[in-house]
């Protein structure tokens, strides 16, 4: 086996790289090249140290970035040699186990993963049954569900952790929805991480397996895990403590869903061998961008301190820019950024305008507009939550599943057949009183007592149908059996008579056909046609992240801070550093300042070499004009790196100017 040549790893790098035994924190900070580390290391275990790729697994938090994972590997050892080896998110891993353990949990083939909506519509159900509606509710009991699942607590564990009325609700509300999940033959996402550690710590045989078949784990993003991750990752090494964990505590902002910063210092007291390596040359920024850096996060207390330095010179200084008010913010911005990329060689994807909240966006979408410069708003609606995409999966999900209720639900009228509210009721309490799912309950002859002569009629139509359907998805390709049922339903129709207007409808449809097409081309890479199989992954995959990549287009990046984590960009704007924005007001009130330090040190940190940062005097909230206070975090920069445009700030500076333009005339005049 070969493997490719690749410019020299610096000390820590190839430290990191070649220390195989025993378990490895790589505390990476921000820009150090953890993914090349991380790929390099498998190349390592796949070529000099000849273990199989079957023995290797490593996760991280992306579809995207296990893809790069991947494809990084191949390119260093040759698609051959890459073979067998486990690159993936925590969920997919997760899946991979429970798709050959299910009947140590008393499940079944072809089980469903429901997803967040799904979720809450099984909760919804559940609290209408005992006279409690509303989607805020179901949504509410949802959050808190999964935040326990998260932390690895069971249903009577939750039980005996609530702390008031509300959740001791949503407890029994638990025991419920899991009961009800096993009825469906269904796991939510977080069950695909609770559910395994939950088979590996009741029947050690399992867990014995599947430690004999990971022999070498690494773990990207390690500060994002959360308890039950973390959990699954200690089960699964705990016989050759080979596990290699990369992470920044610096850069753990996910704590709003369940993320553990604490977790990289746990591990030296479960691992009391860990060896931890710092990465901190910087690849990514300007010495005095990672100055001001530095300086901001010494202000959270750390485990393991670590300095980020630079070879690539020191760089021009930060700028902080005050403007009158929101509307002033985004036109300076916008006009700076146009003019800039004007009067340079940059294109309009080098810069970046990064802000705490999406609805910061707006003012700056619309100055874009009018200078004609296009632009690119990242966190859009995603494809599977498309109303088309998610009514052709539920169709998918029960031809593969028929005790998925919630798939049986969304499409019994989907398109339209006559099937009113008071015949789903009347069949909802028979299939309840049978202990049945819906369609099953349909296909009963005692179901025909209970509905009148057409609902019967109508209901029998559809039933027939689907499961002729079904009993050929047995035995032909997925995609077959996808494009037979929307011939079968007319859906390229209904969505032309369901749409405002005839380019609405061709862009619907345009996503059915991609979705149809995606599972060809899955159908090849897995070498699989099963139903059940493609539609168990159909719910964790992200086509957009398969498609073209938004940096590819040309165009200025609008995002979130938190969506831009992991990203680079050669320009920044970093706006609304005002208190009560950045710093946000809810994490003020919570004294959870030391994640929103965190957050803007990622901000900081994206800027390759040129960073503004811009605040306003005054901002509308809630339709009233507040005077704003400039954010705690500039005061803890290092002040002699910032350059003040505007202000108050503004007038010092031309006075101090100007002072030093007199004293060095009179100096020369001496």
């Amino acid at each position: 086996m070969s493997q490719k040549s690749s410019p020299s790893l610096n000390p820590q790098q190839a430290r990191a790289v070649k220390q195989i035994d025993g378990p490895m924190l790589v505390l990476a900070g921000a820009g150090s090249g953890k993914t090349r580390v991380i790929t390099e290391k498998i190349a390592y275990l796949l070529g000099p140290c000849g273990i199989s790729a079957s023995h290797i697994a490593a996760v991280t938090f992306t579809n995207k970035s296990a893809e790069e994972m991947k494809t990084r590997v191949r390119k260093l050892v040759g698609a051959k040699a890459a073979k067998g080896l486990r690159v993936s998110t925590f969920h997919r891993l997760g899946l991979n186990i429970l798709l050959k353990e299910y009947a140590a949990l008393d499940y079944k083939a072809g089980f469903t993963v429901f997803d967040t909506q799904d979720a809450i519509a099984t909760l919804q159900e559940l609290l209408n049954a005992r006279g409690e509606r509303g989607l805020d509710l179901a949504s509410r009991v949802q959050a808190q569900i999964s935040s326990w699942k998260n932390d690895g607590l069971s249903p009577e564990q939750a039980v005996h952790a609530a702390e008031d009325d509300l959740q001791l609700q949503a407890a029994r509300t638990y025991i419920k929805y899991q009961r009800q999940l096993h009825a469906y033959n269904a796991f939510d996402l977080d069950d695909l991480i609770l559910q395994p550690v939950v088979i590996f710590r009741t029947q050690p045989e399992v867990l014995e397996r599947w430690q004999n078949s990971i022999h070498y784990l690494l773990v990207d993003e390690y500060q994002d895990t959360n308890a039950t991750q973390y959990a699954l990752v200690k089960l699964l090494t705990a016989k050759r403590h080979c596990l290699t964990a990369v992470g920044d505590d610096d850069q753990s902002v996910y704590a709003w869903r369940g993320a553990r910063p604490e977790n990289l210092e746990q591990l030296a007291q479960d691992f009391p061998k860990l060896e931890v390596i710092k990465l901190e040359q910087n690849y990514r920024s300007c010495g005095r961008i990672l100055k001001i850096a530095n300086q901001l996060i010494r202000n959270n207390p750390h485990v393991y301190e670590k300095n980020l330095w630079s070879d690539l010179g020191y760089g021009d200084p930060v700028r902080i820019v005050e403007c009158r008010n929101e509307e002033a913010e985004a036109e300076r911005v916008c006009i700076e950024l146009q003019s800039h990329k004007l009067q340079s060689t940059a294109q309009y994807r080098d810069f970046a305008i990064l802000y705490r909240g999406n609805f910061q966006a707006r003012l700056f979408e619309q100055h874009l507009r009018n200078l004609n410069v296009p632009y690119v708003v990242s966190g859009g609606l995603s494809f599977f939550d498309r109303t088309e995409i998610k009514d052709t999966t539920a169709y998918l999900r029960l031809l593969s599943n028929p005790d998925d209720d919630a798939a049986f639900l969304r499409v019994i009228n989907t398109p339209r057949r006559s099937i009113g509210s008071a015949t789903l009721e009347k069949i909802g309490r028979y299939a309840s009183e049978r202990g049945v799912s819906l369609l099953t309950a349909c296909d009963e002859i005692g179901i025909q007592s209970h509905l009148s002569a057409s609902a019967v009629k109508h209901l029998t139509k559809f039933t027939d149908w689907l499961l002729r359907l079904a009993h050929r998805a047995e035995d032909e390709p997925a995609s077959e059996i996808l494009q037979t049922l929307l011939d079968d339903i007319g859906f390229e129709t209904w969505l032309i008579e369901q749409s405002k207007d005839i380019e609405t409808a061709e862009r619907r449809w345009a996503n059915v056909l991609e979705l149809r097409d995606w599972i060809v081309r899955l159908q090849k890479q897995e070498a699989t046609s099963s139903l059940s199989d493609l539609i168990s992954r159909l719910s964790l995959m992200d086509i957009l992240q398969r498609k073209k990549d938004d940096r590819d287009v040309d165009a200025v990046q609008l995002m979130t801070l938190h969506a831009a984590k992991g990203l680079e960009f050669p320009h920044v704007f970093l706006v609304g550093f005002e208190e009560e924005l950045l710093p946000h007001a809810t994490s003020i009130q919570q004294d959870s300042i030391e994640e929103e330090r965190r957050l803007t040190y990622v901000g900081i940190t994206r800027a390759q070499r040129t960073l503004t940062m811009t605040m306003a005097k005054t901002r509308k909230r809630y339709g009233e004009r507040n005077i704003c206070e400039p954010s705690r975090f500039l005061a803890e920069l290092p002040q002699d790196e910032l350059e003040w445009h505007g202000g108050a700030h503004q007038e010092k500076s031309t006075r101090d100017t100007g002072k030093s333009h007199l004293a060095g005339l009179r100096a020369m005049l001496d």
